[in-house]
């Protein structure tokens, strides 16, 4: 769990359309590090907000927008927790395969990380 941020770092975490954060990473963005409440989408403070609630193939595209965004800015660091695979309900393995080709800028959480390793 992500609950400090060095220099440079990014707190990627799965939101709502809507950016009600009350509950798991996307109340600790709200309360830690500057995720705006009725905000879903985006760079928000230290945070970046990804839509995991509205169908995965919303997330797919949300993580491709996130993905751009990242390259554009190779001098941060994104801390991605494991977006998708707690109140949405999707398997890592439903959503790792979306970060393939992930600039070395995204640390990806190790649920992620295991699934690209093995493919």
């Amino acid at each position: 769990m992500i609950t400090e941020l060095g220099p440079n770092e990014i707190f990627v975490f799965g939101s709502n359309p809507d950016g009600w954060h009350a509950g798991g990473a996307a109340k600790t963005a709200l309360d830690r590090f500057g995720a705006v409440w009725g905000e879903g989408h985006g760079l928000h403070g230290r945070s970046y907000a990804v839509d995991t609630m509205s169908g995965l193939g919303v997330l797919e595209e949300e993580v491709r927008a996130f993905l751009e965004f990242a390259t554009d800015r190779p001098e941060l660091i994104f801390l991605v927790t494991p977006i998708g695979t707690g109140i949405a309900g999707y398997d890592p393995e439903e959503v790792a395969p979306f970060f393939v080709g992930a600039p070395a800028n995204v640390v990806l959480p190790d649920e992620f990380a295991a699934v690209l390793a093995a493919e």
